[in-house]
C-alpha cells in the first residue's frame, strides 16, 4: 500500500493540533538549555554516594583524570560543533583537538559512570578535568574529527526540558526573569499572562513549558534545536516546528533526502534504542535536556551521539525509569524513548516514501 507523509502519526495519543508556524528571527536554541550562568543541578538523595563505587574501573573515582597543569597550546574557539550546540563561549577546542566544555559537575559524573556503561560507544569519550586560565572543563572527544565538512543537527530529546527540581524552586523561591520575559514576547506578544506583563518578568520554567508547547517536544517527545550546512550555513528556527510534516521537511532538507544518510541514520538511532533499553546507567536517571547529535558529510559517513548530560540526574533508589510512561510531576519521567520511538518511525515513513 502506498506510504503517504500524512501517514507519519506520532505514537502519543491524539489531541494536539499544529497550526503553520510564523517563525521569529528571534528564534535561537542557545536561550536556556544549559543555562551556564546558574549552579549545575546537584544530586540531593543518597544515590550521590554511588558515584564512583565501581571498583573495577578506577576511570570512574570521583576526581579521577585530572589535569591542572597548564595546557601545551592555545585554545581556539572557532568550532562548528560550537555554532550548532550553541553557548559559544562555554566551550573550547584544545591544542590537541579535544573539546573542552565548561566544567559542570553533574555532567562529569554522568560522564564518567558512563564510561563504563553499555552506552559508552554512543557518547564522547570522556578524558576528565582540565584546567586554564583558573576555569575548569570537562574534557571530551570531539565528534567532527574525522568528517568532511559535515552536516550537523542538533535535537533535544525527551517531553521536558526542565527538571522537577526546578518545580520545586519556582515554587518555593520564585524568581521571576526578565530576559526570558523578552524571548517570550519576541515570539509572540500575547503570550505572557497579565501579571507577567505588569512585571515584565516570567519565570524559568513557565518559560520553558511555554516553549515546549510551541515545538515537538509537546507533541513528538524531541525536537530541532539547530541544523549546519556543510556549506556553513547555520539554522535555529525550529522553535515552533511542531507537526510531523514540519519535522520531516526539515531532516530531508538536512540530509538532502539522500537514502543512504537516513538509513545510516535509522540503524544507529534503533542500535542506540536497544542499548538504552539495556542500559544501567539510563533506567537510574532522569534525561533531561540531552540531545543526540547528528552528523553526515559528502563521503557517506553517519554518526550519531549521545551529548549534553548537565541536567541528567540520578534517580533516588529503587526507583527506576521507563522513559515512556507519561510524566507527572514525582515519577521523574523524561519522555526520552518515547521521542526516540518517534524519530524512528518518522525516519522509516520518511524512506517508505522516497523508495517508492
Amino acid at each position: 500500500m502506498r506510504l503517504k507523509r500524512n501517514n507519519i502519526k506520532p505514537r502519543k495519543p491524539q489531541g494536539a493540533r499544529c497550526k503553520k508556524p510564523v517563525l521569529s528571527p528571534a528564534s535561537s536554541f542557545e536561550e536556556y538549555d544549559e543555562d551556564f550562568s546558574e549552579p549545575c543541578p546537584t544530586v540531593t538523595h543518597s544515590s550521590q554516594a554511588d558515584v564512583g563505587s565501581d571498583a573495577k574501573n578506577e576511570l570512574l573515582k570521583p576526581g579521577a583524570m585530572v589535569n591542572s597543569s597548564p595546557l601545551p597550546g592555545p585554545l581556539r574557539t572557532g568550532s562548528p560543533w560550537v555554532q550548532v550546540v550553541g553557548h559559544a563561549g562555554n566551550f573550547r577546542t584544545g591544542p590537541d583537538g579535544k573539546l573542552l566544555k565548561k566544567y559542570c559537575e553533574s555532567e562529569q559524573r554522568c560522564l564518567q559512570k558512563l564510561m563504563g556503561d553499555s552506552l559508552r560507544p554512543y557518547v564522547p569519550s570522556y578524558y576528565g578535568v582540565t584546567r586554564h586560565d583558573q576555569q575548569d572543563y570537562n574534557t571530551m572527544d570531539n565528534l567532527l574529527a574525522g568528517f568532511d565538512s559535515p552536516c550537523i543537527m542538533d535535537c533535544k530529546m525527551g517531553t521536558r526540558t526542565y527538571l522537577e527540581d526546578d518545580l520545586r524552586k519556582a515554587r518555593e523561591s520564585p524568581q521571576p526573569r526578565k530576559d526570558m520575559y523578552e524571548k517570550m514576547v519576541a515570539v509572540d506578544p500575547g503570550a505572557p499572562h497579565p501579571e507577567e506583563h505588569a512585571q515584565q518578568a516570567v519565570l524559568k520554567t513557565r518559560y520553558m513549558q511555554w516553549r515546549e508547547s510551541l515545538s515537538s517536544t509537546d507533541t513528538l517527545g524531541f525536537r530541532i534545536e539547530g541544523i549546519q550546512k556543510a556549506n556553513g550555513t547555520c539554522n535555529t528556527n525550529f522553535k515552533k516546528t511542531k507537526c510531523n510534516e514540519q519535522v520531516v521537511q526539515a531532516l530531508e532538507d538536512f540530509v538532502d533526502k539522500s537514502v543512504p544518510i537516513l538509513r545510516s541514520y535509522q540503524k544507529r538511532l534503533k542500535e542506540i534504542r536497544l542499548v538504552l533499553e539495556n542500559s544501567d546507567f539510563f533506567r537510574a536517571h532522569e534525561v533531561v535536556g540531552s540531545s543526540l547529535l547528528f552528523i553526515h558529510d559528502r563521503t557517506g559517513k553517519a554518526g550519531v551521539w549521545m551529548i549534553d548530560f548537565g541536567k541528567t540526574l540520578p534517580t533516588p533508589p529503587p526507583l527506576t525509569l521507563d522513559h515512556r510512561t507519561p510524566w507527572v510531576e514525582g515519577n521523574r519521567e523524561d519522555g526520552y524513548l518515547w521521542g526516540l520511538d518517534n524519530f524512528i518511525d518518522i525516519l522509516t515513513n520518511i524512506l517508505s516514501v522516497l523508495l517508492e
